[in-house]
């Protein structure tokens, strides 16, 4: 299994962009840019892919935002983003736009003397935290929910994201259907006016910042968490019911998920109701041109997108992510993949 220890990322993903460059110089090379929330997941059926096919990926894991300037400057083959493009947005760039994996995000703590999954909390403290209004971890709103916990009086170390990210976007979002004064004051996007903290560049800068800071809270994917051995915070849902991060917990919320809905599969997982549904689980998206500049190069990143959908459910379990159903695979195929033409007919066709 792959490691991703925020000490060691920073070349790791150098090591990825390049070695894995390599063996599709002969061929077409699969570029892509953007969300950090997937690449442990793209990493790994990368690997797994290059070492069936001879076929290398470069993914530069640059945040949502960098994915999404990258694709529209025609730099890379496909972008990544957490947070899904309006079907407006998609046509005045030519783009389309459909789901890869879906997972979850996870806040996590640094607290001397306390575990992983021994503290839970809710929407509205979470967003008072981020407001700068909680200020203590043993302030009475976090002792309320934690009431055997030996929470200190450190003081409590924000961390958030200061690149465009699509974790920011989910975690965000969840913060506006959870608390009224966090939709009304900061609202939900890829980059926010944060209230307090500090900032961390992709999901590495977060979990590295969280796990070298006395006394942090962060958000993180929650294969970063696990990785990096975080320790992570359970949630109480829509439902009051308190569940911890994992992929039956992920699975409940996507079960919720109407992906024929929208023309650009537009869905939204946060806050999703059900008693095991953990509250910030969220899809990942790839975005690519209906008419690509480079056709070998696009079809070469639909073959893998479809060998990833075929053959990468038990890789995505390792490591707590949830691969899309069958029937929504099929479905992309249908509704997405059919727009990415050459010459006025599809460049794949599943198999």
């Amino acid at each position: 299994m792959l490691k991703f220890k925020p000490i060691l990322l920073k070349a790791a993903v150098v090591a990825f962009a390049t070695t894995l460059g390599l063996g599709a110089a002969q061929a077409a090379d699969i570029s892509g840019a953007g969300a950090t929330f997937p690449y442990p997941i793209y990493a790994k059926w990368a690997d797994a892919y290059k070492k069936e096919t001879g076929i290398g990926l470069n993914y530069q894991s640059i945040g949502s935002g960098g994915g999404i300037k990258q694709i529209k400057a025609k730099t890379v083959t496909f972008g990544a983003s957490d947070m899904p493009l309006k079907p407006k947005e998609l046509d005045e760039a030519g783009l389309v736009q459909f789901p890869m994996i879906m997972g979850g995000v996870v806040p996590v703590a640094n607290i001397k003397g306390i575990k992983p999954g021994e503290l839970v909390i809710d929407g509205e403290t979470l967003a008072k935290i981020y407001m700068g209004e909680i200020k203590t971890w043993n302030d009475a709103a976090i002792k309320k929910l934690n009431p055997s916990a030996n929470l200190p009086a450190t003081a409590i170390a924000v961390v958030h994201r200061s690149d465009g990210s699509g974790t920011t976007f989910l975690f965000t979002d969840y913060l506006s259907k959870a608390s009224k004064d966090w939709n009304e004051k900061v609202g939900a996007s890829t980059a926010v006016q944060w209230p307090t903290g500090i900032g961390a560049k992709g999901n590495e800068g977060v979990a590295n910042m969280s796990g070298q800071t006395d006394g942090a809270i962060g958000y993180v994917e929650y294969a970063y968490a696990k990785q990096n051995k975080l320790t992570y915070m359970g949630m109480i849902n829509k439902a009051g019911k308190a569940v911890r991060p994992d992929s039956d917990a992920f699975k409940a919320a996507a079960a919720n998920a109407d992906w024929a809905a929208t023309p650009g599969f537009e869905v939204i997982l946060t806050d999703e109701p059900g008693d095991k549904s953990w509250p910030i689980t969220g899809a990942s998206f790839i975005l690519m041109y209906k008419n690509p500049s480079d056709p070998v190069a696009a079809t070469e990143a639909l073959k893998f997108f479809n060998w990833a959908y075929k053959n990468g459910d038990k890789m995505a379990d390792e490591l707590d992510y949830i691969a899309m159903p069958t029937t929504v695979s099929k479905l992309v195929q249908d509704k997405a993949w059919s727009q990415i033409q050459q010459g006025g007919k599809p460049i794949f066709a599943a198999k």
